[in-house]
């Protein structure tokens, strides 16, 4: 009589457990499924950045136009970017030489990398570079000199002009190849 118990036998049991070389196998294809996936969800991140870029960029026009309707003059900006302080003449009402009647012409969040927003430097796009912004301070409704994109990816520094009053865009480095963000097209 046999007093040990039953079970199964050796071979049935290494049957039903994964190898080592399986085990490899499996982590090999979810390692390259993720690899061809990366660029994907790369892609839509960057896609996803830029055009927060151009809602700030077009935000900023915009409140830039509503400070002239308000006041009848340009802001007395400083400099051709959104510098701290030509910020605070947006997004301040505590501001009584700039803007007396205390309204609040934008509301900018502190800067989050990939979101955008104010920091130290300004009004910064979503990679950190600070909004550049041109005014049409003579009032002949022409921006000269603006920055254009000749061929996807290239942006040529200056040559364009625009029948625009107000002006802002960013430039996006991506490798080796640059694309305009702003706030007239």
């Amino acid at each position: 009589m046999n007093s040990f118990p039953t079970s199964p036998s050796r071979s049935s049991a290494k049957a039903s457990a994964f190898t080592l070389i399986e085990l490899l196998v499996v982590i090999a294809i979810i390692a390259v499924l993720m690899g061809l996936l990366f660029p994907a969800a790369q892609s839509a991140i960057n896609s996803a950045k830029k055009t927060t870029a151009k809602n700030q960029a077009v935000q900023i026009a915009t409140a830039i136009t509503a400070y002239e309707t308000e006041y009848g003059r340009l802001p007395a900006f400083t400099g051709t970017n959104m510098a701290a302080s030509n910020i605070a003449i947006l997004c301040t009402t505590n501001d009584s030489i700039n803007n007396p009647r205390a309204v609040l012409f934008m509301e900018a969040a502190a800067w989050k990398t990939g979101k955008g927003g104010t920091n130290a430097n300004g009004f910064c796009d979503p990679w950190g570079s600070v909004y550049s912004v041109a005014l049409d301070t003579n009032y002949v409704n022409q921006l000269s000199n603006m920055p254009y994109a000749p061929t996807l990816g290239t942006v040529s520094s200056a040559g364009t002009n625009l029948t625009k009053h107000v002006g802002v865009w960013t430039v996006w480095s991506n490798s080796s190849k640059q694309y305009l963000i702003n706030s007239w097209d």
